[in-house]
């Protein structure tokens, strides 16, 4: 059997580099399938979409997976199983990004369970893979039957030395001030995420207009692959019952009565959707009082006509009026109040709570072996700085289970993390492990922007020196393509973002972006109204870092009372085998003995010791017993010794852990000694000087009676 014939696109990316997108070999009962490469790195895509939809199925079924292979980069799985287990958080980070960027683009009355699986099969190790599974995943949508608007691509942009570099490596990555990863189609921005240290909010524009040019020719290669490859008619199907009388009935009878519950200003969340429910039960019940005892009432039709209803008269309303559900202007925040050491017993806690949304968040400090493993495919050592975010669910009043931590929770984790961790202090300033938890006790609207405003309060109550304190804000968008009109919102509550155009977060200090998450769901949006929208997300977070500085502007100066302290002590790196000693025999003696914990790293040739205990006294303790291993005898200086061993013509008596000199018979005492045992025994302390260090093998030669008062001579 012949090879079949390999039929590829090349995307020149300017710098020496380029992409390679191919289809027609792998996976060919897929839907769709292609390998992207750049360099030695190659993803496999595969789409596959059923062909009939599931009954009362009214949205897109999408499962987007991104998968890493140790294969990719010659590793074996670690662990008891030595296979690829559940997805890493940067795998689930990586999905999230492909899935955002793709889902508003299949059409809304399509409902088919699709799969999309973007997998790693081969890896460079400076390379990051991330930036081209949005590429990947959308070529092989172009070159299937499947529906889809696009195609999209994605690409990431880092600022290195003042300069744009598209999908930098991670070396790059590392001495960036700007990172951030732009998917696009060839004519709209679909979705912006990443990390920036304090960038001003016109360089992130310039940054995403950066992206967006070098998006386009990826859209272009995507077409010409699929052109040659032999372009697929998209399928047909039909998975909505439609009932056009029905819906517009919904229209004429039900939208004055949403409009005016729209205009009603209430403030209280539950009483707002008690409100817009009502109206849709007691139409439900007249349908089902006509349809008389014989009939049916579809249920899910009238749920997504009222939908309709509902964000037609909501948006009108913010257009129109120039007000919002809650009554609040476009650029008005929620009432914010704060506490901080509510838990009295952490390390550092806050309460942070804006309007109806309300995140509990602590900061515990550990020591060097508390620090978080990562062993991903490209990926290998510890993490210091870890952020958790829960959002159980009866933070917005749902009756049902929690049952751990979903996508959404890493990502909205990640994004926090992300816009603090420029902000922590320094290793050497910092030895402490750190891990924030954010529990959302109430949420409507941002719990990850109240995550950063929490964090912040709760590392300034720990004592973390943080340079900055950072704040977050969520931005909404209406729009309406006929008339031009469109409105920032400031703060979006929950029903703003899930009936709006644009969730735009923005956290970052007084002083620029330090972090950004945006998704787009509307075509067309243009560069001034993402300035504007910038413009005012800086507004809203100063405003909110003012209301945070009444509660703490500065960090505590010293960490709580309770907080078990580390101190440091750089030791030369051939002392490190002293200090552990055989068998860890050494710093396991010191740990038990003075009741703290001892973690050893080599650092450019020096061994940085971490000393971790719940009192200053046992760190003393430790921290003696090592300067004592560390320490180089000297010649002239009085040591506290301890006799080991006994000798006919001595005792040898260690000076210094693990050090023992000679302390002949004749400098014992004055007097003449027939026998050591005459003053001294094992186990005996005595104060001792070092008199000679023997220059050929590093002997050490005491004397006890140098000492002592000499006596006098007899007189005759």
């Amino acid at each position: 059997m012949d090879k079949p014939q390999v039929i590829k696109e090349t995307i020149d990316l300017g710098d020496g580099r380029s992409i390679s997108i191919e289809t027609g070999v792998l996976a060919k009962q897929a839907d769709g399938a292609v390998v992207v490469k750049m360099g030695a790195t190659m993803l496999l895509a595969t789409v596959v979409s059923a062909r009939e939809a599931k009954e009362d199925v009214d949205f897109m079924p999408l499962s987007v997976d991104y998968k890493e292979k140790y294969a990719s980069l010659g590793r074996i799985p670690g662990g008891f199983l030595k296979r690829e287990a559940r997805p890493s958080d940067y795998e689930v980070l990586v999905s999230r990004l492909v899935d955002r960027a793709l889902r508003p683009l299949f059409p809304d009355d399509y409902h088919a369970e699709t799969f999309v699986n973007v997998t790693l099969m081969s890896a460079e190790i400076d390379t990051p893979p991330d930036s081209l599974a949005g590429l990947a995943a959308s070529t092989a949508l172009a070159v299937s039957d499947i529906p889809f608007h696009g195609p999209i691509a994605e690409a990431r942009v880092a600022r290195v030395n003042g300069k744009f570099v598209i999908n930098p490596s991670f070396s790059q990555i590392k001495v960036a001030d700007l990172d951030i990863i732009v998917g696009a189609t060839r004519e709209n921005i679909l979705m912006v995420e990443g990390e920036m240290n304090e960038v001003q909010e016109a360089d992130m524009l310039e940054a995403i207009k950066f992206a967006h040019e070098a998006i386009k020719p990826m859209c272009d290669a995507q077409i010409a692959l699929a052109e040659k490859a032999g372009k697929k008619e998209k399928r047909e199907y039909s998975h909505e019952v439609t009932d056009e009388d029905l819906r517009k009935r919904i229209k004429d009878e039900l939208y004055d009565e949403v409009y005016k519950i729209a205009t009603s200003r209430i403030a209280d969340k539950q009483k707002r959707s008690e409100a817009f429910k009502q109206v849709k039960e007691d139409f439900i019940v007249r349908l089902r009082d006509e349809a008389g005892e014989d009939g049916e009432v579809n249920e899910m039709l009238v749920d997504k006509y009222y939908h309709e209803v509902e964000k037609e008269a909501v948006r009108s309303v913010i257009l129109d009026k120039k007000f919002r559900l809650d009554g609040r202007k476009t650029d008005e925040i929620r009432p914010i109040w704060c506490e901080v050491d509510y838990l009295p017993a952490a390390h550092g806690s806050a309460l942070f709570t804006r309007g109806e949304t309300q995140s509990l968040t602590t900061v515990t400090l550990g020591t060097r072996l508390d620090e978080k493993i990562i062993d991903d495919v490209l990926k290998k050592g510890t993490e210091k700085f870890v952020l958790h975010y829960n959002f159980p669910p009866f933070s917005t009043g749902d009756a049902k289970p929690y049952r751990g931590v979903g996508r959404r929770e890493v990502g909205h984790g990640n994004l926090a993390h992300r816009a603090l961790k420029r902000m922590l202090p320094s290793e050497d300033e910092n030895p402490y492990a750190i891990r924030i938890v954010s529990d959302i006790l109430e949420s409507n609207g941002s719990s990850s922007m109240a995550t950063v405003c929490a964090g912040t309060l709760a590392l300034m109550d720990s004592g973390v020196q943080i340079k900055k304190p950072v704040s977050g804000i969520a931005m909404g968008l209406i729009t309406d393509q006929d008339s031009g009109k469109f409105a920032v919102l400031s703060d979006i509550l929950g029903d703003e973002d899930h009936l709006g155009d644009m969730d735009f977060k923005v956290a970052g200090t007084r002083d620029g972006v330090t972090a950004t998450q945006m998704d787009i769901k509307v075509e067309g949006l243009s560069y001034e109204v993402l300035s504007q929208a910038l413009e005012q997300a800086r507004a809203g977070r100063l405003h909110i870092l003012d209301v945070m500085s009444e509660t703490i502007a500065k960090p505590n100066p010293d960490y709580k009372p309770h907080t078990p302290r580390i101190e440091r002590i750089e030791i030369p790196k051939d002392m490190i085998g002293a200090v552990i000693g055989p068998g860890g025999k050494v710093i396991q003696e010191i740990q038990s003995t003075t009741n703290s914990t001892i973690t050893i790293e080599e650092i450019d040739n020096v061994g940085l010791v971490d000393v971790f205990a719940v009192d200053k006294a046992s760190i003393d303790a430790a921290m003696d017993r090592i300067r004592k291993i560390i320490a180089i005898p000297e010649q002239g200086t009085v040591y506290r010794g301890k006799v080991k061993t006994i000798t006919p013509y001595g005792a040898f008596v260690e000076i210094l852990p693990g050090k023992d000199g000679l302390l002949h018979i004749s400098e014992i005492e004055w007097r003449r000694l027939e026998k050591v045992e005459e003053v001294l025994k094992e186990g005996d302390e005595l104060d001792v000087k070092l008199i000679a260090i023997d220059e050929k093998n590093g002997k050490l030669k005491l004397s006890r009676k140098v000492l002592l008062p000499k006596p006098e001579k007899e007189s005759r």
